[in-house]
């Protein structure tokens, strides 16, 4: 009988590399704190200004990272990611429950994240040129200039929420004092609405919650404006009604949105 030595060779300890720790670095940094500036994140790297930026033009390339006024945010790479894995973690919404929920209401179903201080529309059922034309081009959009944004600012604790809109800068301000004034009957109903600015597109959102409770994504129904104002209560119904469900799920892996 042919009997082998066994491998008993020391099994090999994990070690940590200085590229890959300060690009981590950068990444948990700007989690934690979205909307840092190179300043910002070279004090807290501790690090070379040449060494920041070559890792932060790396990561702004291949879409972990992003950059609006010279601050940095979480990009849609991160949740390419997400999508790969299997399942959706905000709430385990699959392509499926997207398709029903157009079918019921013949409309364009967006499904989207926070990153950082955006929204980014991450999966999509039904026809819709105008809004899926716009989804595509724009993935990044701020928080109250979207329905499925306000929602989930709307969703946020006073602290995180009065922080966001703190952040905001003097060409948003309508924006803030239109969700202030939307406040109150956003958190009555658990729906949020919003008129398209470039297109006559209408969009009604709420948030999907996890087991705990916690909002960590939105779905937004989006069609003509004409059609969809006669329709609210009936549409945000159906809306609540699909949401609802898809909050009780457990966190067991399911098909791919």
């Amino acid at each position: 009988m042919d009997q082998r030595t066994p491998d008993v060779r020391p099994q090999r300890v994990p070690e940590n590399h200085r590229t890959v720790d300060r690009v981590t670095r950068i990444l948990e940094e700007v989690v934690y704190n979205p909307g840092m500036t190179f300043a910002e994140l070279v004090r807290a790297l501790d690090a070379p200004k040449s060494s920041i930026h070559g890792f932060l033009s790396g990561l702004l390339a291949k879409g972990w990272l992003y950059e609006v006024n010279h601050r940095y945010y979480l990009g849609p790479a991160v949740y390419g990611l997400t999508l790969a894995s299997g399942h959706v973690r905000a709430g385990l919404v699959t392509h499926s429950d997207l398709v029903k929920l157009h079918e019921e209401t013949g409309l364009a179903v967006f499904l989207g994240v926070q990153a950082g201080d955006h929204l980014i529309y991450i999966a999509e059922a039904g026809s819709d040129a105008i809004a899926g034309f716009e989804a595509r081009t724009n993935i990044r959009r701020t928080l109250l200039a979207t329905a499925g944004g306000k929602s989930l600012l709307a969703a946020r604790s006073i602290v995180e929420r009065e922080s966001y809109l703190r952040r905001r800068s003097a060409d948003e301000s309508e924006l803030v004092n239109t969700f202030l004034q939307e406040f109150d009957e956003i958190m009555r109903t658990g729906l949020a609405t919003n008129t398209g600015l470039r297109s006559p597109r209408f969009a009604v959102a709420a948030s999907v919650r996890n087991q705990n409770g916690e909002a960590v994504a939105s779905i937004t129904l989006v069609g003509p404006a004409a059609d969809m104002k006669e329709r609210v209560p009936q549409l945000g119904e159906i809306l609540l009604r699909h949401v609802d469900s898809w909050s009780h799920r457990t966190m067991a892996p399911r098909e791919a949105i």
